[in-house]
């Protein structure tokens, strides 16, 4: 069974918009003075790929001890400007083999995170990257 996510966007004030799904207890400005809808996608990307790594490479029982997803899109120029290249860089921190950060990472991408399936799906080239910083005193 699927399920249903229920939302709403109301108007704030002039152009600021304030967007909440029900079943969550935060809040989203949209507009200005908050984040962009198309800006809040890229984070959207970002968090759901960040999370299927941690989750995946703790499931591996690998020391990670710290991850940062860095986003960068490029939108069309023409209307609907949607983005046409997404580029993600993961920075892991700790021990991490680099064979199993390479598989979790390629797992979310290919299988596991539904907002990477949704920009790639609109025809955008997504890419990542990837670094291993690892705990002092190690090689």
């Amino acid at each position: 069974m699927s399920e249903e996510v229920r939302g709403k966007v109301e108007w704030f004030r002039d152009y600021q918009f304030i967007g909440k799904i029900e079943s969550d207890s935060c809040s989203v400005i949209l507009g200005e003075g908050g984040i962009s809808p198309m800006k809040l996608l890229l984070l959207s990307v970002a968090g759901c790929t960040a999370y299927d790594v941690v989750m995946i490479l703790k499931k591996m029982r690998e020391p990670i001890e710290g991850l940062e997803v860095r986003i960068s899109g490029e939108r069309r120029e023409e209307h609907p400007k949607i983005y046409k290249k997404v580029h993600l860089h993961y920075i892991i921190r700790g021990d991490v083999k680099e064979e199993k950060a390479k598989r979790a990472i390629e797992l979310s991408q290919d299988k596991y995170c539904s907002a990477s399936a949704h920009v790639k799906l609109s025809g955008a080239e997504l890419t990542y990257s990837y670094e291993i910083i690892r705990s002092e005193g190690m090689d």
